[in-house]
């Protein structure tokens, strides 16, 4: 199996994880099961275990002093503030509404990559952003819940913080992915987001009351931990250090079609006009913007 094909599976392989998680997370919180706050330590300390302990049987790698700086910001936007508007917003908003913005990260990140990588944006990827962002501020202002008392439109502008959070990030580790083992770069990553997050999820987490949980609920702590935290973090810098960031961009919209699947089948979330029309518009602005004149990677 060559490198690039590897690549490719390993990134729908993140996405599908991601999928599936939008489900199975919002269950854990929104059947009171645990804060949002409280799985986001979850998550990033329980990761940070996993890679330590399998970092523990690999040799060591030297890290430059000065990348240090560049694995703390990282840590800071990919790890804390990702995770943490993540399953804020998804608290609040719906499975298939998150995954459906979520699918506006490769347009960020191609933003993000003219301004930091000096690259012209074309009238197509102006036109592309344009209809993008009119999906999204549809599904915002007149996507609805299931769920009573969700409050759809602000989780909806978390889930975007998150989207621009997480694309920041991709960029910001493209350099380090190269330079670095994904074990090495992504150990440290989750160590100084658990450092970060301990101050103001500690005491969530302390109040969570284990007896009430059930064995499908330890099942999908068990799978946002280890699945949908350690397997992605680990796999996506994998995928980075053979394709491009623009490319690893473009496998996320495969995230809402996953997630609609899921949410339905497992009745979490429900399908309408609105919805669908947002999700054309979406997915139409990310075309516009990742179609390129040639082929890539």
């Amino acid at each position: 199996m060559s490198n690039r094909t590897f690549a490719l599976l390993a990134l729908f392989t993140v996405q599908l994880l991601y999928g599936i998680n939008f489900t199975f997370a919002k269950n854990l919180i929104n059947d009171n099961f645990v804060s949002s706050t409280a799985l986001v330590l979850l998550r990033i300390a329980g990761a940070t275990t996993l890679f330590w302990v399998v970092t523990a049987f690999f040799p060591k790698e030297k890290i430059a002093p000065k990348d240090f700086i560049t694995f703390v910001f990282a840590a800071f936007f990919g790890v804390v503030i990702n995770m943490l508007f993540f399953l804020k917003g998804l608290e609040l908003t719906t499975p298939i509404n998150a995954a459906a913005i979520i699918s506006i990260t490769p347009i960020i990140i191609i933003i993000l990559s003219s301004f930091y990588l000096k690259e012209a944006i074309t009238k197509l990827k102006i036109a592309g952003v344009i209809l993008a962002f009119a999906g999204a501020f549809i599904l915002s202002i007149y996507g609805k819940s299931i769920r009573i008392g969700d409050n759809v439109l602000l989780g909806n502008l978390l889930i975007l913080v998150n989207v621009i959070s997480y694309s920041i990030y991709i960029i910001m580790i493209k350099k380090l992915t190269v330079k670095y083992h994904p074990f090495t770069f992504i150990k440290w990553l989750f160590l100084f987001g658990t450092i970060m997050m301990l101050p103001f999820s500690f005491g969530d987490v302390k109040q969570i009351d284990w007896t009430i949980f059930t064995p499908a609920a330890y099942a999908s702590l068990l799978f946002v931990v280890v699945g949908a935290t350690f397997g992605t973090f680990l796999l996506n810098p994998l995928a980075l250090r053979h394709l491009r960031a623009s490319t690893v961009g473009i496998f996320i919209y495969l995230q809402p079609v996953i997630a609609t699947i899921f949410a339905i089948t497992m009745g979490a979330d429900s399908i309408d006009l609105i919805k669908i029309i947002s999700a054309v518009l979406i997915f139409s602005g990310v075309y516009l913007v990742t179609k390129k004149p040639k082929l890539q990677d």
